[in-house]
C-alpha cells in the first residue's frame, strides 16, 4: 500500500476515479446509439410495410374515400305523374321544395321552410317537387298521398329498387299506381373543395318524370257528392257507369292530404275538422284513413232484395204471378217476425207479387220467398252478382264482405242455422255484410242487362267482364218494374216521386225523359230506377244504416248511384235525398 504525501497528492486518486467512469459513459453512449440505429431501421421497416398495405393492398378502398371526399352525389328528385280526370282537369299538382332525411327520417320542405336552412349553409338538402292536393278533402281517399316508405315496404317485392327515406304513395291512385307515377331521379356527379364548395359538375343522369294518369273521376260529379254528404258523419257514395267506370266515390268522414306533403307549417282551411296529421291518425272511432266506399262492410238492409228476387226469377222458383198475402206479420214459434209498414202504421198491403214487392220494399213478400228459394240457393246469387268476394277495383284495401250459410254459421258462430235466420237474410239483415261498391255492384247487372263488370279508375282501361248473362231480359224487366214503381208515387223513395231537372238539352223520348209541363218553368222528367234500404244493427237505441241503391234514366241508364250513411235512420228519408241532389247536378249539366 502507498501512502499519499507530498508527492502524491489526493487529487491524483480522484483522476484516475473520474477516468474508470469516463470509460464506462462511453461504453453506455455506444450501446445507447446502437439501440437507436436498431428502433430506426425496425421503424423504416415497419413505415415501408405500412406504406405497402396503404397503397398497394388496401388502396382502392382509400381511393375510394378519397374520391367520396373529392365528388359529391347531388339528387335531383323526379316530379311524380300529374293524375287528371276523365275531363283532363289535374287533380294533383307538383310544386318546388325540398327534402331532409336525418337518421333514416325523411322530412319535405317548402321553399320557405328551407331558406332559413340554406343561408345557414345546410348541405343535405335535396331538391324534390312537393306533392299538393288542390281539392283537398274531396278527393281525399281517391287519389290518396304520398309517404316515406316503411320498413316493412321495403321488404316487399313491389319496392326492391328503394331505399330507407325514399316518398311513395301510401293510399289511392298514389299507391296502386306508384310505379307508373314515380319518375327516374336526377343524378349529378360534382367535384367538391376541402370546405364541400362545389368546383365543377363531373357528370349527370337526367330525370324522367313520372307517368300521367287519366282517371274515370269526374270532378263535377265528385264535388256535387261530395257537397250532398255534407251533412253525413260516416258514410259512402258511388256512382260509376253501367259499365263499371267509377265517376265518383266520397268517403266520410275525410281529410285534407296535404298535412302529409306540404311540410310543418301547412295549415288545413277545409271544412274537415282534422287541422293536423295527429287529430287524423288518433281518431279511433270515425276512422277518417278508411275508404268506406271499398273497404266497410254493412247489412245491406232491403237493397238486397233486389239479389233475392233476381235468384228467385232466374232460377224459375217464382215468376211475375207468385204473390204472398201480406198478414203483417209472420210467427216462427216464440219469434215474430214483421213487415215494417205494419210495425210503424199498423197496416197490410194484401196480395203482394215482385213487382210490388220490390216497390214496397215489403218485408213479409221476402220472408217467405227467401224461404222458398232456401239459403244455399240465396248463396249462390249473393256470390253471383258480386258478393263474399273483392270486385278487384284497382284500390288497395278492398274488403270480401261476408255471404252467410248454414256451414258457414256453424264453423263460425257455433250455431245451427234457424228458419229466422232465413228470414232475415231474405231482407239483407243477419250475417250478410257487403261494402257499398258491392251493393253498386249488383245494381250496375240490372241497370246494363245481366253483367257484372270489374270496377275501375283508369279512364284508358277496358272495362273487364266478371261474369255476364246473369239475368234474362224478361226478368230484368220485372225487377226494373219494381225500382221504378219504388221512385213514383205509391213507392217508398218519396224523395225522388216526379224527379225532374230543367234542361232543355235532355231529349224527351217518352220513356226516358219526359216532358213536365206543370210548372211556370220548362222542365224535363226522369224516369228513375230506385232500391231503399234500413239496415238494423246493433241495439234497438242504435239508428239504422240508411241506404239507397239507384239507376237512371231508367230504361236507358248512364250513371249507376249507391249512397250509405251509417247510423243515421231510414233509407228513404236519410240516403234518397243525397242521391237526389247527384241526380240534380248531373241531368243539370250533362
Amino acid at each position: 500500500m502507498v501512502k499519499t504525501g507530498v508527492a502524491f497528492p489526493d487529487y491524483i486518486l480522484k483522476d484516475k476515479s473520474r477516468k474508470r467512469r469516463k470509460d464506462y459513459g462511453d461504453s453506455s453512449q455506444s450501446m445507447r446509439g446502437l439501440f437507436l440505429i436498431i428502433a430506426a431501421v425496425i421503424g423504416f421497416i415497419i413505415l415501408l410495410g405500412k406504406i405497402f398495405y396503404l397503397q398497394i393492398i388496401d388502396g382502392a378502398y382509400y381511393r375510394y374515400l378519397s374520391d367520396s371526399n373529392r365528388i359529391k352525389t347531388v339528387i335531383v328528385h323526379a316530379p311524380r305523374g300529374i293524375i287528371f280526370d276523365r275531363n283532363n282537369i289535374p287533380l294533383v299538382f307538383n310544386v318546388p321544395g325540398f327534402r331532409k332525411t336525418e337518421k333514416e327520417k325523411t322530412t319535405v320542405l317548402t321553399k320557405d321552410e328551407a331558406l332559413p336552412l340554406i343561408v345557414k349553409g345546410e348541405k343535405d338538402l335535396e331538391i324534390d317537387s312537393l306533392r299538393q292536393y288542390p281539392y283537398k278533402d274531396i278527393l281525399a281517399h281517391i287519389v290518396g298521398y304520398i309517404g316515406q316508405i316503411s320498413k316493412d315496404e321495403l321488404s316487399n317485392s313491389q319496392f326492391l329498387d328503394f331505399k330507407g327515406g325514399d316518398l311513395i304513395g301510401k293510399m289511392g291512385i298514389e299507391r296502386s299506381y306508384e310505379d307508373k307515377l314515380k319518375g327516374i331521379d336526377e343524378k349529378q356527379l360534382i367535384e367538391v373543395d376541402s370546405l364541400g364548395k362545389g368546383v365543377r359538375k363531373l357528370g349527370q343522369t337526367d330525370a324522367i318524370s313520372g307517368q300521367d294518369l287519366k282517371i274515370t273521376i269526374d270532378l263535377k260529379i265528385q264535388k256535387a257528392a261530395f257537397e250532398a254528404t255534407k251533412d253525413v258523419k260516416r258514410g259512402a257514395v258511388i256512382v260509376s257507369t253501367p259499365d263499371g267506370q267509377i265517376l265518383a266515390m266520397i268517403s266520410r268522414p275525410s281529410f285534407d292530404p296535404n298535412l302529409f306533403t306540404m311540410g310543418v307549417s301547412y295549415k288545413n282551411s277545409t271544412e274537415s275538422s282534422y287541422r293536423n296529421l295527429s287529430d287524423i291518425l288518433t281518431d279511433n272511432s270515425a276512422y277518417p284513413l278508411m275508404d268506406r266506399t271499398i273497404s266497410g262492410v254493412y247489412p245491406p238492409g232491403s237493397t238486397f232484395k233486389l239479389v233475392v228476387a233476381a235468384g228467385g226469377l232466374q232460377d224459375k222458383i217464382i215468376n211475375e204471378d207468385y204473390q204472398v198475402n201480406d198478414t203483417g206479420i209472420l210467427k216462427v214459434g216464440s219469434f215474430s217476425y214483421a213487415n215494417w209498414y205494419y210495425t210503424g202504421y199498423g197496416r197490410t198491403e194484401g196480395m203482394v207479387n215482385v213487382v210490388k214487392g220490390l216497390k214496397r220494399s215489403n218485408d213479409i213478400f221476402f220472408y217467405k220467398l227467401a224461404e222458398k228459394i232456401g239459403v244455399n240457393e240465396i248463396s249462390k246469387w249473393a256470390k253471383k252478382l258480386g258478393l263474399g268476394k273483392p270486385l278487384g277495383i284497382d284500390l288497395e284495401g278492398e274488403a270480401a264482405g261476408t255471404v252467410p250459410s248454414p256451414d258457414w254459421k256453424e264453423k263460425e258462430i257455433g250455431e245451427s242455422w234457424y228458419l229466422g235466420d232465413t228470414y232475415h237474410y231474405g231482407i239483407g239483415q243477419g250475417f250478410l255484410l257487403t261494402t257499398p261498391l258491392q251493393v253498386n255492384g249488383f245494381t250496375q247487372v240490372i241497370a246494363n242487362g245481366g253483367i257484372l263488370y270489374v270496377p275501375h279508375l283508369i279512364k284508358d282501361q277496358r272495362s273487364k267482364i266478371k261474369d255476364q248473362n246473369l239475368l234474362d231480359r224478361k226478368n230484368i224487366d220485372l225487377i226494373r218494374q219494381g225500382m221504378i214503381e219504388a221512385c213514383s208515387p205509391g213507392g217508398v223513395a218519396w224523395p225522388l216521386f216526379d224527379f225532374k231537372v230543367k234542361n232543355s238539352d235532355l231529349k224527351i223520348d217518352g220513356k226516358n225523359f219526359l216532358e213536365d209541363a206543370s210548372g211556370s218553368a220548362k222542365m224535363t222528367k226522369v224516369a228513375i230506377a230506385c232500391k231503399t234500404g234500413t239496415a238494423q244493427h246493433g241495439g234497438e237505441q242504435t239508428l239504422p244504416h240508411a241506404w239507397i241503391t239507384l239507376f237512371a234514366p231508367a230504361y236507358k241508364p248512364e250513371i249507376v248511384i249507391t249512397v250509405l250513411s251509417e247510423e243515421s235512420g231510414e233509407g228513404s228519408n236519410v240516403a234518397a235525398p243525397i242521391a237526389k241532389k247527384i241526380l240534380e247536378s248531373y241531368f243539370s249539366n250533362n
